[in-house]
């Protein structure tokens, strides 16, 4: 009986819709190097172990840290000479008592009758809320506008961003241990991302060391040399890395700090109306809080394509998106998720359930 000759599987001779659609995004991976882009999972090129192993990731961390240097060397008059010096040496700026008492009275009450947009999202067993402090919100909060459109607040954010700045602002608040659920994902010492960037920290109640304090690593916004091997060892092992590691957000351990010489972690315990402002590229997290609290802040976040040698030309400010970004961006993230594409984190929230009474 003649053998029969085997059958060339159809998938073989004609390959799959996925197979041509990941080549046809080829172009787009590439332009992404560009950019502000950091997942290794997502664009297999930047995830390349081959290319990761000649220095992609090492170049675009030292180009990036040297046009933000450039950057801030023309921002430095936006703030003073000890905020900037501060600002240098460690990666944050800290200031205690940062409204005058009645400015600060006046912001509290704006935001205990503000009807803005709210949304939340659950990571572990936390919760993080936020209410949009956008356009339409801050037109009838003249305190809190005035606060959030300040030379203060936007100098030191646009210093710490490199980028003149026009942030996201939010209303903030974080319930840690509020579901049953593993550990927040939030309280292991990462970076955001692999260039400059920033967050701000108006906190609006006394934040204990074990209420889960805000912790940074100082001085571990600077790149030295050990940290750039280590980043080298992450991006050619990026498959094998955790899935926030493996999405750009870094995650790293405090025997990985010591052998980097950065020095230990810093709990910043705090008292309402401190002030911290940060570069996130630098190594932080949250802090891990013994039982059940709340923590209530104004947050401010900026991040840009840091390859642009310019200070500004923000597309953010421009007329009709300035102070519009985050209702925006909520939207946005809603389509993807109506058009199948991912799910969308950030949940609408009532305005009876926000907390923020």
């Amino acid at each position: 009986m003649p053998k029969k000759t085997p059958q060339t599987p159809p998938s073989a001779t004609f390959p799959s819709a996925a197979h041509w659609l990941r080549w046809l995004c080829a172009p787009v991976w590439v332009l992404a190097l560009a950019t502000e882009a950091k997942s290794f999972k997502d664009n297999p090129i930047l995830g390349s172990r081959r290319l990761n192993r000649a220095g992609l990731h090492i170049a675009r961390v030292r180009l990036a840290q040297r046009l933000a240097d450039s950057r801030r060397k023309r921002l430095a008059h936006l703030l003073d000479e000890q905020d900037r010096s501060d600002f240098d040496r460690d990666g944050f700026i800290l200031k205690p008592d940062f409204l005058p008492a009645a400015t600060l009275a006046a912001v509290e009450r704006e935001l205990a009758s503000a009807a803005g947009q709210v949304r939340e999202m659950e990571q572990g067993d936390a919760i993080t809320r936020r209410m949009s402090l956008d356009a339409g919100a801050l037109k009838h909060m003249p305190a809190t506008r005035q606060l959030l459109q300040g030379e203060q607040w936007l100098g030191l954010l646009s210093y710490a961003g490199s980028f003149r700045c026009h942030p996201m602002n939010y209303l903030q608040t974080i319930l840690a241990h509020a579901r049953p659920a593993p550990a927040d994902p939030q309280l292991q010492l990462h970076s955001d991302t692999f260039h400059p960037t920033v967050k701000a920290w108006l906190f609006l109640n006394d934040v204990g060391a074990e209420e889960g304090p805000f912790v940074y690593v100082p001085g571990s916004h600077r790149i030295n040399r050990r940290r750039l091997a280590w980043l080298r060892r992450q991006s050619i092992d990026a498959c094998t890395l955790d899935r926030m590691s493996a999405r750009g957000s870094l995650r790293v351990s405090r025997t990985a700090l010591r052998r980097m010489g950065y020095p230990e972690p810093r709990a910043f315990a705090v008292k309402k109306n401190t002030l911290v402002v940060a570069d996130t590229s630098g190594f932080h997290a949250r802090g891990a809080s013994r039982h059940p609290s709340t923590r209530i802040e104004i947050w401010g976040y900026g991040r840009r394509n840091p390859f642009l040698p310019w200070t500004g030309w923000d597309l953010q400010g421009l007329p009709g998106l300035k102070g519009r970004t985050v209702p925006l961006y909520w939207r946005a993230r809603d389509l993807g998720e109506a058009l199948g594409l991912r799910r969308n984190p950030w949940r609408r929230v009532a305005p009876t359930d926000t907390g923020h009474e």
